[in-house]
C-alpha cells in the first residue's frame, strides 16, 4: 500500500508539473511557495521569514521580468517533516508554484526534497545541515550550515587562549555538524575537548547538561541550540549555573544569541563570542536599508534566518531575469549557480558545483549599543564555502 501511494505521489507530481503549461508566460504571476513555521514554539521564524521576503520586494519591486510576484504561505508548525511534504506537494499540484522557499528545519527540508526533484521545481532552502543540498538537483542553499560556522569558532577560540572546550549541541543533523566541524578545527589547532554532550532537540531543561559541562573545568563552553525559544532557555540556566564567576567562557554559533531573541535573553548574554554569517549590527548601507524595510513592517529588526529569505527572493529573482521570465526548473536552477551578489550581510556566491552559498564569516561579541543589545562584528573570514 505504501508503495502504491508513493507511486501515485510522484506520478501526480510529475504530471501536474507537465500540466503547468508555457512556464515563461508573462501575463502569469510568479509564484513562490513559503513552508516554514508560523506558529508553534519557533513562529518567530516564519515571521522573520516573510517579514524578509517582503522587505526584498518593497526595496526591488513586486515584479520581475514583468510577471508580478505572488507569496503562498504554509504552516508546518514547527519540525513536521508530514506536514512539509504534504504543503510542497500541494503547492506545486495544485498551486503550481515556480519555486520553493523555507524548509529551515533539516527534517522538514529532507521531507520535501523528493516533491521539488519530481516536479522539477527549484527549492530554496534555509536548513543548515550540510547534506540538504546533497538531496536533490533543485534544492538552492542561501542559509548556512553549522560547518560554515562552528570551524570559523574554533579557530579563533585556539588563537585567543582557550585551551579546552566542552561541547553541548542540539541532538540532530544541524548540531551534528557543528559539534564535529567544531572539534576537527579546535583540535588541529592544538586544542583539547574537555566532554562533548548532544542534548535533546525538543527539551527546554538544560540544567543537567550545563552542570556536567561546568564539572569539566573547561576553559570554554562551545553551544548549539536552535535559536529562539531553545536559546533563550539555554541562556537563563547557563546564567543560573554561575559559569561566567566561574571564568568559562562562552563561545558558539550565531543561533545562540540571534537577534531576534537578544531582547529576552538581557544582559546575560553580554561578551559572548560567536561566529556567524549575519548580524543587524553589519555596518553598511544595504543592510541598513534591509533593516529599515523589515522594521516597517511591525518587527523590531532582521534575524540570520530573515537575511537567508532575503537572498532567497534576491536568488529567484536574478535567475528568472537570467532565463528573461521562463521559469522552466532546469533553466532557473542553471541560471542560479555561479551567480554572485550582494547581500545584507556582505558579498555572496552560489557554488555552481554544490549550489550551497559562498560568504563571508564573521567573528562577533554582544555588546550594548544605543542601550541595546547587539552582535557587533570584529573580524572576519573571507569567502567561507559551506562544508
Amino acid at each position: 500500500m505504501k508503495l502504491h501511494l508513493r507511486s501515485c505521489l510522484a506520478s501526480c507530481v510529475l504530471a501536474a508539473a507537465a500540466a503547468h503549461g508555457p512556464a515563461h508566460a508573462a501575463d502569469k504571476p510568479l509564484k513562490i511557495g513559503v513552508v516554514t513555521e508560523f506558529s508553534g514554539t519557533y513562529a518567530s521564524a516564519g515571521q522573520s521569514i516573510e517579514s524578509a521576503m517582503r522587505a526584498y520586494m518593497k526595496l526591488n519591486g513586486d515584479t520581475v521580468a514583468g510577471r508580478k510576484v505572488e507569496l503562498i504561505l504554509r504552516d508546518t508548525g514547527g519540525i513536521s517533516p508530514e506536514n512539509a511534504r504534504r504543503y510542497a506537494q500541494e503547492l506545486v499540484t495544485r498551486d503550481k508554484v515556480d519555486a520553493l522557499v523555507g524548509f529551515n528545519f533539516t527534517p522538514n527540508a529532507l521531507a520535501a526534497a523528493p516533491i521539488a526533484t519530481a516536479a522539477k521545481t527549484p527549492m530554496i532552502a534555509l536548513a543548515a545541515t550540510a547534506i540538504v543540498t546533497e538531496k536533490s538537483p533543485y534544492i538552492v542553499r542561501t542559509a548556512f550550515t553549522l560547518g560554515q560556522t562552528s570551524a570559523p569558532m574554533a579557530t579563533w577560540a585556539a588563537r585567543n587562549g582557550i585551551k579546552r572546550v566542552f561541547s553541548l549541541v542540539s541532538d540532530y543533523g544541524p548540531g551534528h555538524d557543528a559539534a564535529q566541524a567544531f572539534k576537527d578545527a579546535f583540535t588541529a589547532a592544538g586544542g583539547q575537548m574537555a566532554g562533548e554532550i548532544r542534548m535533546p532537540v525538543s527539551s527546554m531543561e538544560f540544567a543537567p547538561f550545563l552542570q556536567r559541562a561546568r564539572d569539566a573545568r573547561a576553559d570554554a563552553i562551545f553551544v548549539f541550540v536552535p535559536g529562539s525559544e531553545a536559546a533563550i532557555a539555554f541562556m537563563k540556566a547557563y546564567n543560573e549555573r554561575g559559569f561566567k564567576q566561574a571564568g568559562i567562557r562562552l563561545i558558539g554559533t550565531g543561533d545562540l544569541v540571534d537577534d531576534d531573541s537578544l531582547p529576552a535573553i538581557g544582559d546575560v548574554a553580554l561578551d559572548t563570542v560567536t561566529a556567524h554569517h549575519y548580524s543587524a549590527a553589519h555596518d553598511s548601507d544595504l543592510n541598513r536599508a534591509f533593516v529599515k524595510a523589515v522594521q516597517d513592517q511591525g518587527r523590531k529588526r532582521p534575524n540570520f534566518i530573515g537575511v537567508g529569505a532575503y537572498d532567497a527572493m534576491a536568488v529567484i529573482y536574478a535567475a528568472v531575469k537570467k532565463t528573461g521570465g521562463d521559469t522552466d526548473g532546469d533553466k532557473l536552477v542553471a541560471a542560479m549557480k555561479g551567480l554572485k551578489l550582494d547581500s545584507p550581510r556582505g558579498p555572496i556566491s552560489i557554488d555552481p558545483a554544490t549550489r550551497d552559498i559562498v560568504q563571508d564569516i564573521y567573528i562577533r561579541k554582544v555588546q550594548k549599543v544605543g542601550g541595546e543589545l547587539y552582535n557587533v562584528e570584529f573580524d572576519k573570514i573571507e569567502a567561507v564555502k559551506a562544508r
